[in-house]
Parts: structure tokens; sequence; C-alpha cells
């Protein structure tokens, strides 16, 4: 369960299923016993962890209640909407008077959100630019111009005035923001080069994944190539972007039978990747090392771009953070 900070207060309430809800969906079970709640709201405390049946935690509003289940729900208090500034130290990799590039470490979210109302990108940009965000690409997403998973390490871009905003969210919805991301990627695609052009959506049955979705999914479109082959179990992949779709890239290469090594979400169990490491002869004291890697190897290298103000071509590189070099030199060793 996402537990709160002690300042702020919270209301929890606890249910006991009766014949007439038995069968129901979660939040429709909940918004029937809590009239005061949206279903909205209900969904997102769902899936912020703050909902439990029988005392185990549910993060699925489709999940279907049983007669005499007992449901706790824990109400967060009222807060602000409005992030406010926290001293979070920034890897700032280019600043000037219209924008900043930075190199996001994994682990930080971008932008608070339910189960992340603090500790954000946002936040930390609100500290380091004082007030001249404010107002600029919505309330709770100040500057940003695009987004990186919060285990997604590498480069992001964020306006620091609306005119800078305007200019480089035209580029990336025509396309001429560049990004290519570096991955390790279960198996060896068969093409060197390849595109994955599948449209993507929220995943039918689990609201906190993402799905190729044909028939009701945004356009999406990823271009790999391949890097590197280690034996036939594993591949480093860079991936360029058309489009900046929730989870794309982990999507398009789950859907081509190649998911990215760490993923929790879309990865391969561990136990058929034990299997492929077995077969690529790896010791197990290194295999276990790659299977428990923490996070989805995923990183974003590089990031190109026309400066909105000065139309000066700008071009930024970083290298793999410590985990994903200390990670590819195990592999190597």
């Amino acid at each position: 369960m996402i537990r709160a900070k002690s300042s702020i207060k919270m209301m929890k309430e606890k249910f006991k299923i009766n014949e007439t809800l038995a069968g129901s969906r979660l939040d429709k079970a909940l918004s029937t016993l809590c009239p005061d709640l949206s279903r909205t709201r209900i969904k997102v405390l769902i899936e912020a962890g703050m909902v439990a049946v029988n005392g185990g935690e549910v993060l699925s509003a489709s999940f279907k209640v049983n007669a005499l289940d007992v449901l706790s729900i824990v109400v967060p208090a009222p807060v602000d909407d409005r992030p406010s500034p926290q001293n979070i130290a920034l890897d700032i990799v280019y600043e000037d008077d219209d924008l900043l590039v930075i190199n996001k470490a994994a682990d930080m979210v971008v932008h608070p959100g339910a189960g992340n109302p603090d500790g954000t990108l946002v936040n930390a940009l609100l500290h380091h630019c004082r007030d001249n965000l404010s107002g600029i690409g919505g309330v709770k997403r100040p500057g940003i111009v695009h987004r990186l998973d919060k285990e997604t390490s590498g480069l992001i871009v964020v306006a620091k005035n609306d005119f800078a905003h305007q200019g480089l969210s035209a580029q990336l919805a025509d396309r001429s923001l560049s990004r290519i991301y570096k991955a390790l990627v279960w198996r060896v695609p068969n093409l060197i080069k390849g595109s994955i052009d599948a449209p993507i959506g929220r995943h039918k049955t689990n609201r906190l994944k993402m799905a190729i979705q044909f028939s009701s999914g945004r356009e999406a479109v990823t271009h790999y190539h391949l890097e590197e082959a280690i034996e036939q179990a594993m591949a480093w992949v860079t991936c360029t972007l058309e489009s900046g779709r929730t989870h794309q890239i982990r999507v398009h290469m789950q859907h081509i039978k190649h998911p990215l090594v760490g993923d929790p979400v879309y990865g391969l169990s561990r136990q058929d990747g034990g299997v492929l490491l077995n077969k690529a002869g790896f010791a197990p004291e290194i295999r276990d090392q790659i299977l428990d890697f923490p996070r989805q190897v995923l990183h974003a290298g590089e990031i190109g771009f026309i400066h909105p103000r000065t139309d000066e071509e700008m071009r930024f590189e970083v290298p793999f953070p410590d985990d994903i070099q200390n990670l590819k030199t195990l592999i190597n060793s």
C-alpha cells in the first residue's frame, strides 16, 4: 500500500460486499459504497494502490468482488493541484533563457500524478527556475514538452517560456524533434533494421498497461537498428520514434517478440529469460545479475531539435548511466 506523508490527513473506510454487489467491478462497487467519490476518482485511487480487498492490494478497477469480501479504501485529503518547488539535484546538460536539456535519472518521475505527488522533475524544475515556469504547458506539467517513463534514464528538453514551449511542441508534433534510445532486448532480431507501425492504446483489462490496439489505438511508429548481438540471447538496439505514446518502445518491442531486458511489465518471465541465458552459456552468477536488473534497460541517449528562438540546430548525447554501463561490462566479461 502506498503511504502518504504523515502530515497529510487521510480517510480510511471499510465495507463488506453484500449479495447485491457480488460480481460487480471493484470501481462500480466502490462508487455505490462511496457516493461522494466520482468513479474517475475511485479508479485513480485503485491504480495508486489505495484500495485493498480482504487485506490484499488490488490495482485493477475491473476486479470482480464477491459476497462478504471486505473492501478498504484510503482517500488522501484534497491537496493543491499546483506542484510545489523542491530542491532536488538535476543533471543539466544545457541551459539558456528559453530551455533546458536535462539528463534524467532513472527512478525520477517527470510530473506529479497518482502515487507520485512530489519528488518529480517538475518539482525540481519549479525550484530551479523559480517562477519562470508558471503556466507553461499546464499547471501539473509546466514546461514539459515530452516525457520519459519513471525507470527510463536520459535526455529530456524542457521549455522555460511559452515561446519555447510552443516551438518545441510544434517540432514534437511534426516529428522534427528527434529522440534516439538505446535498449537491451531479449533475443536477436532477424533484421538489422526494422520499423514497427502499430497503434497503441490503454490495455483493455489492465489500466496500468498499454497494448497494441488496431481498432482504437493511436498511431505509433518505432524504428529500430540492431547494434550488437549477444549470442542468440540478447541484443543491443537503437530505437527512434515517430510518435511519443506511453510505453511505446516497450510495447512495440514486446509486439515483435523482443521485449526489453529488465522490464517488469512487458518483459519475459524470469524462467524464459533464464533459458535464453543458459543456452548462451552465461555463468549462473552472471545470469542471475542480468535477470535481477531492477528496471527496463532503456536510455534516451540522444536528442536533437531546432532552437525555437535562434533556429540553431542543437544535438545532445549522454552515455549510459552507471547501472546500465555496469550491466554491459558484466555481459562482456
